[in-house]
């Protein structure tokens, strides 16, 4: 029996705290500092993503405010459009690949541009725990995840 690879939607958290474009800074920041979040993704009244409210967003706009006056209360202006994101039938090695080439500490997961989860460095962290304590030991120096991809398709043999 093959075991079928990890997918995002098999370890996405999906109730999640979401923020809206037009919400106030100030309940935005309290909303995060309220969760002990360090960002939040931003969703339409349709339920669309639109990007990430995070704590680098809302000390931009408090320096931008302090300067010059900032043209708002709302976060639209200021939240993060230009995110990585995944799908749910991403696979755990993509998605650890992603990690590794954006700084973000979670990703959204879209399905037809509406968020249906998220996954964080820690998700995959334990989901490939796992995978490695399934994993039959081998006498070998090398550490292979064959849960995140086939044998055959390694790319060291």
């Amino acid at each position: 029996m093959t075991k079928q690879p990890t997918m995002a939607r098999d370890i996405m958290a999906t109730k999640l705290i979401t923020l809206t474009p037009d919400m106030d800074v100030f309940d935005a920041i309290d909303r995060l500092l309220k969760h002990q979040i360090s960002g939040a993704p931003v969703v339409d009244s349709s339920g669309s993503f639109v990007g990430v409210f995070s704590e680098q967003c809302s000390i931009s706009l408090l320096v931008a405010a302090a300067y010059d006056s900032a043209p708002t209360n709302r976060i639209d202006p200021f939240v993060d459009r230009d995110v990585a994101t995944i799908e749910p039938e991403t696979d755990l090695l993509t998605i650890a690949e992603r990690f590794i080439n954006t700084h973000q500490r979670r990703l959204p997961v879209l399905d037809n541009g509406r968020l249906v989860g998220q996954i964080s460095r820690r998700d995959v962290l334990k989901a490939a725990r796992a995978l490695l304590q399934l994993a039959p030991v081998q006498e070998s120096s090398t550490l292979y995840l064959s849960g995140v991809i086939d044998r055959k398709d390694a790319p060291i043999g």
